[in-house]
């Protein structure tokens, strides 16, 4: 009997990843980084990196990718390139759900419109918002196969939650 030939399903990728900026010396989240970072990352990287809530972070972001490979050349490269310009203005990156140390009444939420709604609709809460995560969007092709395998993965949220609360994963 002849082996049945099955397509595999197209699907996309994209990543999104935060980052604590900390200073070289002290490991504490640099507060206040200088404007001219942002500047220099965008400069090499454009729309796919970004400030985050909190000052002491920054976020990267690839493009919409169509192999796991391709999203870790970018993302290899975009961390590349987020390290050697926060090492010109002697800071590091930090990839950590949670700072260790960082004391939150602290902290300054970056400029805009957008932070300063969410600051002063949701005060306390992002007050403390000392988080950082890593998003993986996943698009798929075939409209049946996206919504059985959402289905199956329901089964596996509180096994992930398990895993991610207040936890290094």
């Amino acid at each position: 009997m002849p082996a049945i030939s099955r397509k595999e399903p197209a699907f996309s990728i994209g990543i999104e990843e935060e980052f604590w900026l900390v200073d070289r010396k002290t490991r504490d989240v640099a507060t206040d980084p200088a404007a001219g970072f942002l500047k220099d990352c965008k400069a090499e990287l454009g729309d796919h990196v970004s400030s985050e809530f909190m000052r002491c972070q920054v976020e990267i972001g690839t493009k919409v990718c169509h192999s796991a490979g391709d999203a870790r050349e970018e993302l290899t490269h975009m961390r590349s390139v987020l390290c050697d310009v926060a090492g010109r203005y002697d800071m590091a990156l930090l990839a950590a759900s949670t700072h260790p140390f960082a004391h939150w009444d602290s902290q300054k939420h970056t400029e805009g419109e957008r932070y300063s709604t969410i600051a002063r609709d949701l005060r306390t809460v992002v007050e403390r918002l000392l988080i950082c995560g890593m998003h993986v969007h996943v698009g798929i092709e075939d409209d049946d196969l996206r919504i059985e395998l959402m289905a199956q993965a329901a089964y596996f949220l509180p096994h992930l939650l398990a895993l991610t609360t207040s936890s290094p994963f």
